[in-house]
């Protein structure tokens, strides 16, 4: 039985639920997100309290169960406070610029990479090294924060790279002279 899915999701005051066409859509201060209900996912809204239900116990109905239960946890989360990853470039001459909606990096290559910042996030550079993503939607803030990591992530013996302000590289000791 899941825990996750059987949690009562109480909704805050100044959000707005509605679930139409097997589509929730929570509006709140920040903006609105929506998302499409798996088929045999039902969800019901009794005054200040969502609950998620499912019809049987099939295996791919028990596992969408808490997921979506989390998932419209997190758009409550995402429209009243928002979600944000910090992330920090560390390496000699590497660098983050915000131009616009595009983020360039130079990372040690012989060119700079280019990113288009996603539309409903928001990229802002606190220095050279470091910035922070943020947004609405967890998914999307996530998503583009790993891509960030990918174009030169940390190598564990100078340190090298892009992470996460929060993330811990393991470090090697590489090879010792005789």
């Amino acid at each position: 039985m899941s825990r996750i899915g059987n949690r009562k999701i109480v909704v805050p005051a100044g959000v707005t639920i509605t679930n139409e066409n097997n589509v929730v859509t929570v509006k709140g201060p920040k903006g609105e997100v929506s998302l499409e209900l798996v088929k045999g996912i039902e969800v019901n809204l009794e005054e200040n309290t969502l609950t998620v239900t499912r019809p049987n116990d099939e295996k791919a109905t028990k596992a969408m169960h808490g997921t979506t239960n989390a998932n419209i946890q997190n758009m409550i989360n995402g429209v009243t406070n928002g979600f944000q990853k910090g992330l920090e470039i560390i390496g000699v001459g590497y660098r983050f610029n915000v131009k616009g909606n595009t983020l360039v990096i130079n990372a040690g290559y012989s060119h700079p990479v280019e990113l288009s910042v996603p539309a409903g996030l928001k990229v802002e550079q606190v220095s050279n090294t470091e910035i922070t993503v943020s947004g609405i939607d967890k998914v999307l803030v996530g998503k583009f924060a790993a891509e960030i990591r990918s174009v030169r992530e940390p190598e564990p013996y100078k340190g090298k790279g892009i992470r996460y302000k929060d993330e811990y590289v393991r470090r090697k000791e590489g090879k010792k002279a005789a």
